[in-house]
């Protein structure tokens, strides 16, 4: 089966099928993800718009949430989000070259040698330890650069961080002046959930100990933290997957616009009889003669195995020509089958498309189905879609 390779195939621009090249390569695509950088444009202003008066930075590690790094730093930039978070060295060097102007944060930290790439590309670590943060003063003293860094604090996540103790030991340093520090930030653990009483125990510690940070910034939200109420904005709000269309209130309807469209291509048309199984193990049959279309995306393109159909449990669900139709059997690799038993006999046909995200199937259900969340789903999404951005981007 043939595969798009190359998911730069398709650019961001207002016409994305531009080239005969662009056009063979949709052709050849087995799967097409679209991303809508206007729809994530509007998520960030409205998530800046919910932070005021807090600066909103963006988050666009992990290749932009498997969104695209370049094209949604491009976006953002042109939208006005002057501070971007990454999560490693790699990453900020394509935020510094397309967004040349901008802040960037390094969030895995500083590492013993790579001194001079953060004094190349003008970027900051996110430092967590008292140890990182002298091999850090080492390099600043020995080179003579005098970038920033920021002061990570962990209040609860116990993942990365200065304990309480270890913050407070830099007070000292703080008051002194000239300390190189451009930002204090913590993380919250349950953001969320609105009544999680962590979040009230982790804001109260981080205000205190922020507050004797005299002059530096202050930064706890991330996505969901913007809807805790303004208590939790500080100095800069830091969203992430809500910008790609995630919702960050679970517990209520999403206040973001969706970002991403999967569809995939029909590789056959197929009939079983009655009492028939398909796909690997023989675990759903057939109740009647049923028609599948059989779609090529599998496991391998971010289509998790655990959603296929089980006898007697309920699949995740493809849209087929306007119309929800359930997963038949284990998905595949590359494939995965679909009951279109329902649908009328010349809905569908061989070479047609089928949306996988999209129609009303939102990240968020398809996470569930997963038994996971949207951030895996959406960093999840193979690389051999071809990819079309839609919204003008220079």
């Amino acid at each position: 089966m043939n595969r798009a390779s190359d998911p730069k195939s398709m650019t961001a621009d207002s016409a994305p099928m531009a080239s005969p090249d662009d056009a063979a390569a949709l052709a050849a695509a087995t799967g097409v993800l679209t991303i809508d950088l206007d729809a994530l444009t509007a998520n960030w202003n409205k998530l800046d718009s919910a932070g005021v008066p807090a600066e909103c930075a963006a988050v666009v590690k992990a290749d932009a949430y498997g969104c695209g790094l370049v094209p949604v730093t491009k976006a953002l930039s042109k939208a006005g989000c002057k501070t971007f978070f990454v999560a490693t060295l790699d990453e900020a060097k394509s935020v510094r070259e397309t967004a040349p102007n901008s802040v960037i944060y390094v969030l895995d930290g500083f590492f013993s040698g790579t001194g001079d790439a953060f004094a190349k590309l003008n970027c900051r670590p996110v430092i967590g330890d008292p140890s990182e943060l002298a091999e850090w003063d080492v390099f600043r003293l020995q080179t003579g650069w005098r970038g920033d860094c920021a002061i990570h604090i962990d209040t609860g996540m116990n993942r990365l961080g200065f304990a309480m103790a270890e913050a407070q030991s830099l007070l000292p340093r703080i008051r002194r002046g000239e300390h190189g520090i451009s930002l204090v930030m913590s993380h919250l653990i349950s953001a969320e959930l609105l009544n999680e009483t962590s979040n009230g125990r982790q804001v109260g510690a981080f205000r205190e100990i922020a507050s004797q940070f005299t002059g530096v910034p202050a930064s706890l939200s991330n996505s969901s933290g913007i809807f805790l109420g303004s208590q939790f904005h500080f100095d800069m709000v830091r969203p992430g997957a809500a910008l790609y269309g995630v919702n960050p209130t679970p517990e209520a309807d999403t206040p973001m616009h969706p970002v991403v469209e999967l569809k995939a291509r029909i590789a056959q048309i197929r009939r079983v009889q009655e009492g028939e199984t398909v796909g690997y193990g023989g675990i759903w049959t057939a109740r009647r003669p049923t028609r599948l279309a059989i779609v090529a995306a599998g496991y391998a393109d971010g289509y998790f195995r655990v959603a296929g159909g089980i006898d007697g449990m309920r699949s995740a669900e493809i849209v087929v020509a306007g119309v929800r139709c359930p997963i038949a059997g284990r998905i595949s690799m590359d494939l995965m089958a679909v009951d279109i038993t329902d649908l009328p006999p010349n809905a569908v046909k061989r070479g047609g498309m089928v949306t996988l995200i999209g129609d009303g199937i939102t990240v968020d259900e398809l996470a569930h189905h997963f038994g996971t969340i949207g951030y895996e789903v959406l960093t999840s999404l193979g690389r051999r879609y071809a990819r079309i951005y839609k919204g003008a981007v220079d």
